[in-house]
């Protein structure tokens, strides 16, 4: 019994570490160019969003929080990560690299 527990101690401390890497690997690039506070959204020229099996595009995203907005500018190149939240592609994560 506590060779079970322990193994699956070692394996959920393994999964653990993993994910921050993952969630790393999720992020792609991108370049701000519309930023609208009064609909709450983003306009990004972005390369492929692996995550969501998307190629390069320009496209306009909902954004998770409000405050999002206020941490970019036209211009601003940023790492991201968009994913569909109630059926809306939304950044969930945003990381200006300025």
């Amino acid at each position: 019994m506590l060779r079970k527990i322990a193994a699956s101690l070692v394996l959920a401390g393994i999964l653990a570490a993993a994910l921050p890497a993952f969630a790393q690997e999720a992020l792609s690039e991108g370049e701000v160019k519309k930023v609208d506070k009064d609909a709450g959204k983003l306009t990004i020229k972005h390369g492929p969003l692996e995550n969501l099996g998307m190629p390069a595009m320009t496209m306009v995203f909902h954004v998770v929080d409000p405050a999002m907005l206020d941490e970019v500018a036209p211009g601003d190149k940023i790492t991201f990560l968009a994913e569909k939240v109630g059926g809306f592609l939304t950044v969930t994560q945003l990381h200006p690299t300025h």
